[in-house]
């Protein structure tokens, strides 16, 4: 059976085409040039935007972890020494806590430093990344550590005297690294960080109130 022409409908529908073929092919590449782009962003924006992203070297995100890391450090420390030298129960269990709680936040910023390719120690000076921290630094210590002769006195430090010494630098060193977490979150624009910072104002302002706690009956014993 031959196919039949209409050479009238296929006039038609050829002058219909090259009539609406300008618009319909503008309104076609449009369509096809943002579904691409939807796609080079979604395919290849977890590779190329959080590169963009990734905190360098004298980054506020870098610094704060860097700091940080050295300010939890020394805590941990003394938290060690209440919570094998203590007979308070409360205060061994409170330095169980700070100890396992920022040596774990330890693990995360370091962790976050080398996944930005970055070492765990910088060239700047401590607090650099913080504006306005001229001053806060004093013999290199952080807002809220302890002095070498501090610490020496926690480690020989007994019963009662214990006690006092870790809740009394332990309650000073909450208040510093707090300053420290919330410059922190008001600076940073990574997430990670701005999450970190939150939970350790969050939890050291809840052990400041369990520090005066047991610090008030700690001083009437």
């Amino acid at each position: 059976m031959t196919p039949t022409t209409d050479a009238s409908s296929d006039a038609a529908t050829a002058s219909e085409e090259l009539s609406g073929t300008p618009a319909r092919r503008r309104f076609g590449y449009t369509a096809v040039a943002l579904l691409l782009l939807g796609l080079l962003l979604g395919v290849g924006g977890g590779l190329v935007i959080p590169h963009f992203r990734t905190p360098g070297e004298n980054s506020v995100e870098a610094g704060f972890l860097r700091d940080m890391s050295t300010h939890h450090a020394q805590a941990v420390e003394m938290s060690m020494l209440a919570h094998s030298g203590s007979d308070t129960p409360g205060i061994v269990t409170l330095a169980n806590d700070i100890a396992l709680t920022q040596q774990a936040q330890i693990g995360y910023m370091q962790a976050w430093l080398r996944d930005w390719n970055l070492d765990p120690t910088g060239s700047q000076e401590p607090m650099a990344w913080m504006p306005g921290s001229d001053g806060s630094v004093v013999d290199g210590l952080m807002p809220g550590m302890a002095t070498a002769d501090q610490m020496a006195s926690l480690r020989k430090a007994t019963g009662k005297e214990l006690d006092v010494q870790f809740l009394t630098l332990m309650r000073q060193h909450h208040l510093g690294g707090i300053h420290m977490a919330q410059e922190a979150e008001k600076l940073s624009t990574n997430k990670n960080v701005d999450w970190i910072a939150d939970s350790m104002v969050t939890a050291q302002q809840g052990e400041i109130q369990l520090i005066d706690t047991l610090l008030k009956q700690a001083q009437s014993s």
